[in-house]
Order: structure tokens, then sequence, then C-alpha cells
């Protein structure tokens, strides 16, 4: 599904226009964005949640050269499925 469609079943659904349907969704994503920029979490119960993880440094190798590289740790997002998306989908 494009952000289009979703704006289009979120309009629908919601006896939105389009315009107001989009505005919800972009202050939706910039609300879990900003959270999860400040290193918090996302909770919506029976969805889904998110959490920033770290992934630690480790070694690798160059396809390429064969050569040894070391990949630096990063930040990551996690999701997880709530229970009510879970058996929707099963």
């Amino acid at each position: 599904m494009t952000k289009k469609q979703l704006v289009e079943k979120m309009a629908e659904k919601a006896s939105l226009t389009k315009a107001d349907a989009e505005r919800a969704l972009d202050a939706f994503v910039s609300a879990i964005s900003e959270e999860l920029a400040a290193g918090g979490d996302v909770q919506l119960t029976g969805v889904f949640s998110l959490k920033v993880g770290e992934r630690p440094a480790r070694m690798g190798l160059n396809p390429k050269t064969k050569e040894k590289i070391m990949i630096p740790a990063k930040k990551v997002i996690k999701f997880k499925a709530g229970k009510q998306l879970t058996s929707l989908v099963q």
C-alpha cells in the first residue's frame, strides 16, 4: 500500500477529505519519528510497538577484496506486531 492509497483509505473510513487525511497521516508519522529520534518507544496496544535498539559493532568481510573490516555500531528501529494485528494476518 502506498502513502496515496493509505490516505484515500483513511479519508474513506473516517469521512475526511483527502487533504485532512494526509495532514493526519503526516502528523502521525511526525509524532512517531520525533519520539523515536528522542530515544523513546512507541506502543499502539494490539497493533504494534517500535523501539530504538543498538546493533553492536562487528567484524565483516569486504566481498571484493576479502579484507576484514570493522562494521561500526548503529541504532536500529525494532518493530513488533501486536496480538490484534498478528491475528488478522493468520
